[in-house]
């Protein structure tokens, strides 16, 4: 009898692992958040299954029922939106699990930034031009963000920013990169990431915030602000390269997942 934290992935029902989709299948109680979720997943649970929308409860109510489920001997699949080792809120409700002497495990998901990365065509590191990708989200009431990792200390970087959370703010986080990367800097913003509505606005700091209003994007979105973006002119890299010297299939295999 386990916690499974699954990771339901962006968006669309398909991008769910195999994985996820096995293991919700033999999870006799789900819970899920209904505005995030896709609702085509729950058609993965068994039949009967006890189906609980997270959407208007609080974290000790979802602890209960994480609970109660495990004391009732049963499977319980805690279905996350995109993958829960970012932005998921899972690590309060690990916490409150291991309090309770409760078992959990992790299934990783397709997190947005990939999705969104897919959407555009682009890989986001590029030979020569950007190898550095950062996560983040801007500081808010509820949540601020912990000395030095305001938008304006990351940006001394120039590393590819991908912002959640965030389109709501797009003229603060413009002004706050902008010192940084310039006004020609690539910039995008994905909303729905892989779903049937997904919206795709491509620009750059100079006229990404003006795009945002104008279709009024607030929320569900990433923005991705860089230059490998942008990037079409750059050295091959050196994995396939024909100078590189290959030596058995493990060190190529090797080779392909540190690159």
């Amino acid at each position: 009898m386990t916690v499974h934290f699954i990771g339901a992935g962006p968006g669309a029902a398909d991008l769910i692992t195999l994985r996820g989709a096995r293991t919700l299948a033999r999870c006799e109680v789900c819970l899920y958040a209904g505005s995030l979720v896709p609702r085509e997943l729950l058609a993965e649970c068994p039949p009967g299954a006890r189906l609980i929308d997270t959407a208007n409860l609080d974290l000790d109510q979802i602890t209960a029922e994480l609970v109660r489920a495990h004391e009732e001997g049963k499977d319980v699949a805690r279905l996350h939106s995109g993958d829960p080792s970012v932005f998921s809120a899972v690590a309060e409700q690990m916490r409150r699990l291991d309090a309770a002497g409760v078992p959990y495990e992790v299934v990783p998901g397709v997190p947005a930034f990939a999705a969104a990365a897919a959407a555009l065509k682009r890989e986001l590191t590029v030979p020569t031009v950007g190898q550095t990708v950062v996560l983040t989200r801007i500081a808010q009431q509820a949540t601020p963000m912990p000395e030095g990792e305001d938008l304006a200390t990351l940006g001394r970087s120039r590393a590819l920013l991908v912002l959640h959370l965030a389109a709501r703010y797009v003229d603060r986080v413009v002004a706050e990169l902008l010192p940084h990367y310039g006004a020609d800097c690539p910039a995008a913003v994905v909303a729905m990431a892989s779903r049937p509505d997904e919206l795709v606005l491509r620009g750059t700091l100079s006229d990404i915030a003006d795009q945002v209003k104008a279709v009024g994007v607030v929320r569900t979105a990433v923005i991705m602000v860089g230059r490998t973006l942008g990037a079409s002119q750059f050295r091959d890299s050196h994995l396939y390269s024909t100078e590189r010297e290959r030596g058995c299939a493990a060190e190529t295999g090797g080779a392909e997942q540190a690159g």
